[in-house]
């Protein structure tokens, strides 16, 4: 007669549903734990040599931008909106990379969304 129900013997090699359930625990714990380094993190970005610097943090909050007076020309605003984008832009290609970093070190490249 045949065993009925079960894995015939259980999961291969000898991993228990058990230590399986702690080890991905530990992961969300570590993941959290990143996470939460990750977002008290500051990224510091600077464009048009240094005529705007845009601070943010990991969570993607933008904390500090600093203008140098002279690029404050009104009859080129179009300019200084430009380097404002670029530098926020860049501060959150920062964040993004340092996460995949981050991230890709727990999880083994599973890709899982952070």
């Amino acid at each position: 007669m045949a065993k009925r129900g079960g894995f015939g013997g259980g999961m291969p090699g000898g991993m228990n549903l058990n230590n399986l359930m702690k080890q991905a625990q530990k992961m969300q714990e570590d993941m959290m734990k990143a996470k939460s380094e990750l977002e008290e993190q500051v990224f510091e970005t600077s464009v048009g040599g240094g005529a705007v610097v845009l601070k943010m943090n990991g969570a993607k909050q933008v904390l500090e931008v600093k203008i140098k007076p002279e690029v404050l020309d009104p009859d080129d605003v179009e300019m200084l909106e430009d380097m404002i984008v670029s530098a926020v832009n860049q501060a959150i290609s920062q964040v993004e990379e340092m996460s995949q970093s981050k991230i890709g070190k727990l999880t083994g490249g599973m890709g899982l969304p952070f």
